[in-house]
């Protein structure tokens, strides 16, 4: 059990990063259901693990990775069902012209994603390229030639959506 000075650290840093991890989780699945139920458990296993955390400054880095564990967990146990179902019926409508916003959206959602990523987290979470490396166990170049190829895939589609196909 946690001392009350450790508990009260816990429960600030639940209430300052909550929003944020809910964002990331969002990104991540595109599901609301599923980025709660990723934010509970990412805050359920820091609780359990939050005297192992030396540096409250790295709280934030920490839950994000704990919560990408938590993202790759779900598709570990999660077994796809093969049905007989049309192709066709599986397409998803077009829209007309939704907004450049959606579009942008889901450009962002066609990345690979080793490249949406380190975008997000840079875009949305204001991390930088050293930062990134440590969430995603990788190294800081990585990183930016990710960002780089990210933003390359997503101007090549903004100014001519037939070559951003080849560029991905």
């Amino acid at each position: 059990m946690l001392n009350p000075f450790r508990s009260r650290q816990f429960d600030q840093a639940a209430r300052a990063y909550s929003a944020d991890l809910y964002r990331f989780a969002y990104w991540l699945c595109r599901d609301r259901f599923v980025a709660e139920e990723l934010v509970q458990e990412t805050f359920a296993r820091a609780w359990k693990n939050w005297d192992s955390l030396e540096d409250l400054a790295a709280a934030k880095p920490w839950l994000i990775t704990i919560l990408r564990n938590e993202h790759a967990r779900l598709y570990e146990r999660k077994r796809l069902d093969i049905g007989d179902e049309d192709p066709q019926e599986l397409e998803i409508p077009s829209h007309d012209r939704p907004g450049a916003h959606l579009e942008l959206e889901q450009l962002v959602e066609e990345l690979p994603p080793a490249y949406r990523e380190p975008l997000v987290l840079q875009v949305l979470g204001g991390y930088e390229c050293k930062e990134i490396a440590e969430m995603l166990g990788t190294t800081e170049g990585a990183v930016m030639t990710r960002l780089t190829r990210a933003r390359q895939a997503l101007r090549a589609h903004l100014s001519d959506p037939a070559k951003a196909r080849v560029a991905q």
